[in-house]
């Protein structure tokens, strides 16, 4: 007779409480079948996939003996949570990740009471899992906090302050440290795992209780020593040192895809009456689907691929990507400039800096994921006369602010800041999302704010950037491909505050800052089609203003509309703040601000949010359109083409 196929168990798991039904032995068949369905769905969505599938078995193990989500599971960052989401009532819609209407591809409040905190930048698992903690403990009820964060989050400085405030928390909290970069694990199998499970069960607990109490009623000296011994026994045998000193019990490390080892340490780290504990455990990024394994970077991000295979869909060919243009302009830049130096906080390929890398190895640097040390380490090589670029996602320069201003500007200090992913982003939704930087920038005194309209423009503002030593200056422009303009051979040196004028009319003037510049002509066709004469111009400057430009265009045009990637507070205000300074609306002016809503738009493709934000063309021309229709004095016949 035929073997019976087993039946799948993941089929019968629906949520956490029926996977603590089932059996020990049951788990490994079911850790197969999630990896398997985590491969299948985003074959069909594409997102990141390697770092979902180093946390199958530790997913399914958390699950299984912790009791969620009455105890609070933190996933840092987030983009491992895909197998979290199939476990957790959400795998019918798996298929919709990242999608317009779909799943996020990160942690998110609104979607599930198993997401208890959202998350998609690095570093705040700990400090959350605290509060949860803190606020059962506080308030007498049950409840662990759970975070789980990987050993490059661990290299953000924002870990280490939870970590230092988190001995109050006692038992209630745990942190398990996912090492899949074999960083600062020393080898681990039997005898590891072994020795974990020996020093975080309850009996060796409770012993080392007591010996801490005889300890302390010995002589200081005595007492110092035992302490000591203690640590210095279990660092050599475990390591963990580190997480000792900041008042953390120490287990691990331990092989995380061995359910075996895993299921025993969790259980008496659930039961154990001493804590915060700190659990290491060792993945494989891409464990178990052999192209990810194979790549070099573990299939991190992935299109759309095939399964069987690995081979991911190819965009079709396009114009570069802004980012590879930066950095390859950068790079040229540095051929002939020593002082010209590069930082990224963890991202090198994702701003391009790879490419600079790649020819100046010595002048690059790769700080982890520390913003704040980025903008200050920048703000001292430019004071020593270097010529520092600091390559930050928009998002992620949020998390370095103070630094920006205190460090930077009020210094004066010519830092370049090169800001990648302006604007609407996609498939990552409203936590990559460059909403905000003109507004955070531009209020700044001493700053330069430049928005590059397409990639020609962005070398062009490179070089202005290597050339600018009177202060900060930043140069904005969005994720994905460019416009297919010609690149310049020879870049050329912007002065500072002026814009241009790419199309000149008579009645309606569009004043653009960005890569909206190419709706903005789309827009004046369309109003030339109807009879309206239309300027466009590139402002260029978000700050300084090109004041005599902007004076004129609102002077001699009936309608102006400003259109900018950024929320309110950005180029829009700083224009009408100018207009009403100087009285440039006393004369019947109509001026509208267009930029990005007040609110967080979720992911999906990038046109049609932009669509949904009202700054595409169509909503450039419904806006002149409604403001002509409110206009009682129309538009005069010589302003008409």
């Amino acid at each position: 007779m035929a073997d019976v196929p087993a039946t799948p168990l993941l089929d019968t798991v629906h949520t956490p409480e029926e996977l603590r039904h089932l059996a020990p032995e049951q788990l490994r068949q079911l850790a197969d079948e999630l990896r398997a369905e985590t491969i299948s769905a985003v074959g069909t969505t594409g997102g990141h996939l390697g770092s979902g599938l180093g946390v199958v078995e530790l997913t399914v193990a958390i699950h299984y003996v912790f009791n969620t989500p009455d105890d609070r599971l933190i996933w840092d960052v987030g983009h491992q949570c895909y197998p979290h989401k199939i476990l957790t009532g959400r795998r019918e819609r798996i298929r919709t990740l990242r999608q317009g209407g779909g799943l996020s591809g990160f942690t998110k409040r609104s979607e599930s009471e198993y997401d208890p905190f959202g998350a998609a930048h690095s570093s705040t698992s700990i400090s959350a899992a605290l509060g949860f903690a803190m606020a059962n403990k506080l308030s007498n009820k049950p409840g662990k906090g759970i975070a789980v964060i990987g050993d490059g989050a661990m290299s953000a400085g924002m870990a280490y302050e939870a970590m230092n405030n988190a001995e109050a928390a006692g038992n209630r909290l745990v942190v398990i440290l996912n090492d899949n970069d074999m960083s600062i694990a020393p080898p681990v199998g039997g005898l590891s795992a072994y020795l974990s499970r020996m020093v975080s069960s309850r009996e060796f607990l409770s012993l080392r209780e007591v010996m801490k109490k005889i300890a302390r009623r010995l002589p200081r000296p005595f007492h110092t020593a035992a302490r000591k011994t203690d640590e210095f026994a279990r660092g050599m045998t475990m390591g963990g040192t580190l997480f000792e000193e900041l008042g953390f019990y120490y287990v691990g490390p331990i092989d995380g895809h061995n359910l075996d080892h895993l299921i025993p340490v969790l259980e008496n780290v659930r039961d154990a009456e001493e804590g915060p504990i700190l659990v290491h455990v060792v993945t494989k990024k891409g464990k178990g689907y052999a192209p990810a394994e194979a790549s070099a970077d573990k299939y991190h991000g992935v299109q759309k691929f095939d399964v069987i295979t690995g081979a991911q869909a190819k965009a079709p060919p396009g114009p570069p990507q802004y980012q590879n243009v930066f950095g390859e302009a950068l790079a040229r830049e540095a051929d002939s400039d020593q002082r010209v130096v590069a930082i990224t906080a963890a991202m090198p390929s994702g701003t391009g800096l790879d490419k600079f890398a790649a020819a100046h190895p010595d002048r690059f640097f790769d700080v982890g994921i520390a913003e704040q040390h980025a903008v200050t380490f920048a703000a001292g090589l430019a004071a020593q006369g270097m010529r520092p670029f600091c390559a930050i996602y928009s998002t992620f320069l949020q998390r370095a602010y103070d630094q920006v201003v205190h460090d930077v500007a009020i210094q004066n200090l010519p830092v370049r800041f090169a800001i990648d992913r302006a604007g609407l982003v996609g498939a990552d939704g409203a936590t990559h999302a460059g909403s905000f930087d003109v507004t955070y920038l531009a209020t700044l005194p001493n700053f330069v704010v430049m928005a590059a309209a397409d990639e020609a423009e962005l070398v062009h503002m490179t070089h202005t950037c290597v050339l600018h030593d009177s202060g900060p200056i930043a140069v904005r422009y969005p994720r994905g491909n460019g416009t297919g303009v010609a690149l310049p051979e020879v870049p050329e040196r912007l002065e500072i505050g002026k814009g241009r004028v790419v199309r000149e009319g008579k009645a309606v003037a569009i004043l653009s800052l960005g890569t909206r510049l190419t709706e903005a002509l789309k827009a004046a066709d369309q109003l030339e089609a109807k009879g309206l004469s239309t300027t466009v111009a590139d402002l260029r400057f978000a700050k300084p203003l090109d004041e005599a430009l902007i004076r004129r265009l609102l002077t001699n045009h009936e309608i102006a509309v400003t259109i900018e990637e950024n929320a309110v507070g950005g180029l829009g205000a700083h224009v009408l703040t100018m207009a009403s300074d100087e009285g440039l609306t006393d004369g019947g002016l109509k001026i509208r601000t267009m930029r990005l809503p007040d609110k967080f738009q979720d992911q999906d493709k990038p046109e049609v949010q932009y669509a949904e934000a009202g700054l595409d063309a169509d909503a450039i021309v419904t806006t002149v359109l409604t403001a002509l229709r409110h206009n009682s004095t129309g538009v005069s016949e010589g302003a008409r083409a």
